[in-house]
């Protein structure tokens, strides 16, 4: 498999994750409003929104987070990914290996101090598909605490099951 190949299968996978996160989420009125899990799945689109707007290279506003309820971030997550597609957005071999621009690294440093390796765009996209993992897990988490029953997510599943499309909920 290719780098692009494999970036490419990582970007439909968390697709296909969010997609049941949002699922089970809004199938419970409990989980709807919960103001825990709204922080954390706005914390997940937030990342991955601003990340694709440094592969765009586009700037664009983000929404506050008290200004999106529960189906409108679900909304603003499904369009993260449709913009995030290899048919829209262009993740192939040269693009991947191409350092971030400077505006991430000064935003970096600034934050983490002085770093000893400049990203690459490929790094940037192992980082949100391993920061919405690690942060669906808190909502899966979250979601057990409000009694309901947390999809499974997991890559492996996703593959075991035949690499499936992502089944948004209904709007």
């Amino acid at each position: 498999m290719t780098l692009p190949g494999t970036v490419g299968d990582l970007l439909h996978q968390m697709e296909w994750a969010d997609a049941l996160i949002w699922r089970a989420v809004l199938s419970s009125p409990i989980a709807t409003e919960d103001a825990i899990l709204h922080d954390r799945l706005y914390h997940i689109h937030v990342t991955q929104h601003a990340f694709l707007q440094l592969w765009r290279g586009v700037t664009a506003e983000i929404p506050p987070a008290n200004s999106l309820d529960a189906m409108s971030l679900a909304l603003w997550a499904k369009g993260f990914h449709l913009e995030a597609r290899a048919d829209r957005l262009v993740l192939d071999g040269a693009t991947l290996v191409r350092s971030v621009p400077d505006s991430l690294l000064s935003k970096a440093e600034a934050r983490l101090g002085i770093g000893a390796a400049t990203p690459t765009i490929c790094d940037t996209v192992l980082q949100v598909v391993t920061h919405s993992t690690y942060h669906r897990g808190q909502v899966n988490m979250r979601l057990r605490e409000l009694g309901c029953d947390p999809p499974l997510t997991e890559y492996f599943v996703w593959v075991w099951r035949g690499k499936p499309a992502a089944d948004w909920p209904a709007e």
